[in-house]
């Protein structure tokens, strides 16, 4: 074998190494990172595209978010309905969005106590931190104690399990149901048993 053939041959053997590589090596299984978070500015847009308002109004219960929790994993956004004579239920369904994942269609519900009569349809988008796992959602969520906020019309609370913490935003029209609920069960598929 001479000097020319050699070098060819060496350059064939290095070309289909790295197409080997390319396919199968690690840097293709880390394609999906665990860490993709969302900006405070994607975050309000998203939001205020969703809820019809100002970037402005969104902005500032971002902001008031952000400072507490900082940059969500994902987000989850939908419509639910929730009616009360003192004691009352709520029900929701919607998308769970996040980087670099197909949106996954998710479903909510729950009881609410409180002083008050009436029922309402309202928006709900709800930033997701600490998820890294998609069956990390489907569990019972119950509210932190003196975590609501209303900011810019929009109203903001707490809700943490098993080292996931949630931060539903509602309209002003859903604030009743945002107040009294006492916790939130997140499932993949439709339920109607309440608990």
């Amino acid at each position: 074998m001479d000097r020319k053939q050699f070098i060819g041959g060496l350059a064939a053997f290095g070309a289909a190494s790295l197409t080997e590589v390319t396919l199968t090596g690690p840097a293709r299984a880390d394609h999906f990172t665990e860490d993709a978070k969302y900006t405070a500015n994607e975050i309000t847009q998203a939001g205020a595209d969703f809820f019809g308002v100002t970037t402005e109004a969104m902005a500032k219960a971002v902001q008031h978010i952000f400072a507490d929790l900082g940059e969500p994993d994902g987000y989850i956004k939908g419509d639910e309905g929730s009616g009360a004579f003192v004691v009352g239920l709520r029900y929701g369904s919607g998308w769970l969005v996040r980087k670099q994942y197909p949106p996954k269609q998710v479903y909510w519900r729950g009881p609410s106590i409180g002083f008050d009569v009436g029922g309402n349809a309202s928006k709900c988008f709800t930033l997701v931190y600490n998820l890294r796992e998609e069956r990390r959602l489907f569990q019972r969520f119950p509210g932190v104690e003196g975590s609501f906020y209303f900011v810019a019309g929009l109203g903001v609370n707490y809700q943490r399990s098993g080292g996931v913490t949630l931060a539903p935003i509602r309209t002003g029209v859903g604030l009743r149901a945002g107040v009294n609920a006492q916790y939130q069960v997140y499932t993949a598929e439709r339920d109607w048993f309440p608990l």
